[in-house]
């Protein structure tokens, strides 16, 4: 049995359940490896999600991908955070593949996290590989730690951004990228 299928079947019996119930006998195991899948981006390195896929390009124009659903788990609580982000930059001879941009969203997410640091974290990842004139990202996601626990609102969205380069320097920039993922 793992440490993690250990510490589930505590957990269980910590909140009074019965280990031999039928519902509950593979639970530790279940629960061990959906979390090991939750968490999967702490096995990941940047290098790994793009294998290559950055671009020689004479492209100048904001290059941006809306609506990347993203799944993350909160590190105060251990609860879902749900939502999508937007991502932008503005090239200087690089692209990168359109879906190593989400895989980058998706690395990041499938780690412990605070909204407000995984938003920071996606822009340094697409500045550092990119090199490019700035980077925007806006995530908007719903958290379980408030809507099942604590206030319990339902309806309530944390939005956060991360502007670098000409998006944070460049008023133009900045309403052009946030104008555009309004759809």
């Amino acid at each position: 049995m793992s440490s993690m299928e250990e510490a589930y079947v505590s957990i269980l019996k910590g909140i009074g359940e019965d280990l031999e119930r039928d519902g509950l006998v593979d639970t530790p195991k279940r629960a061990a490896k959906a979390m090991a899948f939750l968490t999967h981006g702490y096995q990941q390195t940047l290098e790994e999600v793009l294998n290559g896929a950055v671009f020689e390009s004479d492209s100048e124009e904001m290059v941006i991908v809306r609506d990347i659903e993203l799944y993350s788990m909160c590190e105060h609580h251990v609860l879902p955070f749900i939502g999508k982000a937007h991502v932008a930059y503005l090239p200087t001879g690089k692209v990168i593949g359109l879906s190593k941009i989400a895989r980058i969203v998706d690395m990041y997410a499938r780690r412990l996290q605070i909204q407000e640091n995984l938003t920071q974290q996606i822009a340094q990842a697409i500045s550092d590989v990119t090199g490019g004139l700035g980077v925007g990202v806006v995530i908007e996601a719903q958290h379980m730690c408030m809507m099942m626990r604590g206030v319990q609102k339902q309806n309530s969205m944390m939005t956060t951004s991360a502007m670098q380069g000409t998006f944070r320097s460049d008023i133009n920039t900045r309403n052009e990228f946030l104008q555009l993922i309004r759809g």
